[in-house]
């Protein structure tokens, strides 16, 4: 679930920070630190999984409410039950998986209730929750679709919803929450296509689990000849390698780390990843630089017979 193109901008975060904490930071902690972000991402997901359980909740706690109030109308005493009878919601409360996950690591959104009133309130007033309540349409299906929408359209889009996931954790930014919601809303499909492992797990597999680790500890061995070789690709090219921005070197050397240490993943591959990153976590121009130099490090290890996958 978390996928590589997570794992290279995690392990880029962390290596600008040990990088800046050095030597207080050893490569054992900044191994722990990135372990823990990418933890912390997996965190997220079930966050965002266990929402429309406690916000369905809220809402059938209103309704009882209002039935039970005083002098209720007629529309409070025979609410519409088709938001709170939501089989989606029901499967995903009573999902063993996200409720231990959710114990053991008290994942919950109860500890701000005002934001889930907001929230919930939001919900309501939107027109993909008046177009659900009202049609006729009744499987699990639609109720599954009437959360893909909320999350994309309604939720997500909220300022108020993106701030206080963000301060929730130092380690969630928009980029995970976007990428973390694209995943709930397929858990979400999954689940109302009947998939036994619908809940998806932390990595795809071990190798996955491992590419984290192994490319932090390589780039971290492998920095000093990477260096040089950036520094002197940089040189022929006339730039002044002073002027280099910490994010760009960093960038430049996991790359070249990854290049050089993982035979299964394409040149091209590697490339079009880092240069993205560039373009997302450095300068505007930093896309142009990388890309330029990062081109001319895999004709100098090709030459070199140092690079010698496709």
């Amino acid at each position: 679930m978390i996928n590589r193109v997570l794992i290279r901008a995690k392990v880029v975060q962390n290596l600008y920070s040990y990088i800046l904490t050095r030597p207080e930071c050893t490569l054992n902690k900044a191994l722990k630190d990135l372990d823990a972000s990418l933890s912390k991402t997996y965190e997220l997901y079930h966050y965002l999984m266990r929402l429309p359980v406690e916000l369905t909740h809220l809402q059938e706690m209103r309704l009882d409410e209002a039935r039970n109030k005083y002098m209720p109308t007629e529309e409070e005493l025979n609410p519409n039950m088709k938001f709170v009878n939501n089989r989606l919601v029901a499967a995903m409360a009573a999902n063993e998986e996200l409720q231990q996950y959710a114990q053991e690591h008290t994942v919950t959104w109860n500890d701000d209730p005002i934001l889930e009133r907001l929230v919930l309130d939001k919900i309501i007033k939107s027109d993909v929750y008046q177009e659900y309540m009202s049609s006729t349409e009744d499987s699990i299906a639609d109720d599954s679709q009437l959360w893909q929408h909320l999350i994309k359209q309604v939720i997500l889009p909220d300022e108020n919803m993106v701030d206080a996931i963000e301060q929730r954790s130092l380690y969630w930014t928009e980029d995970d929450i976007d990428l973390m919601g694209q995943f709930v809303c397929k858990t979400f499909r999954r689940i109302a296509e009947g998939a036994e492992d619908a809940i998806l797990p932390m990595f795809k597999d071990e190798e996955d689990g491992d590419f984290g680790k192994e490319l932090f500890s390589a780039t971290v061995t492998q920095m000093p000849e990477n260096n040089e070789i950036i520094d002197n690709l940089v040189e022929e090219s006339r730039w002044d390698k002073d002027r280099i921005v910490l994010m760009d070197r960093i960038i430049m050397c996991a790359a070249l780390a990854e290049l050089r240490s993982f035979d299964k993943i394409p040149v091209a591959v590697t490339l079009n990843e880092y240069i993205e990153l560039a373009k997302n976590f450095s300068t505007a121009a930093s896309g142009k630089f990388v890309n330029g130099i990062l081109n001319n490090a895999v004709k100098l290890l090709r030459k070199d017979g140092k690079l010698l996958k496709q």
